[in-house]
């Protein structure tokens, strides 16, 4: 059964071996350290804790944790908008973890959240992300082409969206 956890530091040790593995870290920006150590795991999760409400979460399979998922909301006069992220640990894939998640973390967003647009930008690789969105009725937007530089290798980042219902919504 899957379910989602708060974050906690005493889960720090665990986190960052779970996030330090090459296919996890090539997914993900460059401002994420690589190696990703507890220390890094530490700074991280002390950030998030204090977050209310919650903006990420750990990602749990059976009580063992399995990835993590969250949001990032933008500013500005983006501010109505949140960038969605999550990894499955290697240990957990093709059980359809991923896809489980990120609908329950796109309605907990839309619910706690004045966010009217999920955004996902995916990598050309990451045809299993993809498919973990389109199962969750986000939709592909743009393919921003030659858009990303990753592992010294310049690639088209995918950009998939889903809009939340603006009609009885007011800023």
């Amino acid at each position: 059964m899957m379910e989602f956890k708060p974050h906690s530091i005493d889960f720090a040790k665990e986190f960052s071996e779970l996030k330090n593995v090459p296919e996890i870290l090539d997914n993900g920006y460059d401002k994420t350290p690589n190696p990703y150590t507890e220390k890094d795991a530490i700074e991280f999760i002390t950030k998030e804790i204090g977050k209310k409400p919650a903006e990420r979460f750990l990602i749990y399979w059976n009580n063992e944790v399995a990835g993590e998922i969250g949001i990032t909301i933008k500013e500005d006069v983006f501010r109505l908008n949140a960038e969605i992220g999550y990894f499955i640990s290697k240990k957990f894939w093709r059980k359809g973890l991923a896809t489980q998640a990120v609908k329950k973390m796109t309605d907990y967003t839309f619910k706690h959240f004045d966010v009217v647009r999920l955004v996902a930008g995916v990598f050309d690789f990451n045809k299993s992300s993809m498919k973990v969105l389109e199962k969750n009725d986000y939709y592909l937007e743009s393919i921003r082409k030659n858009a990303v530089i990753k592992n010294g290798k310049i690639i088209d980042d995918y950009i998939w969206v889903k809009l939340r219902d603006t009609e009885n919504l007011t800023e």
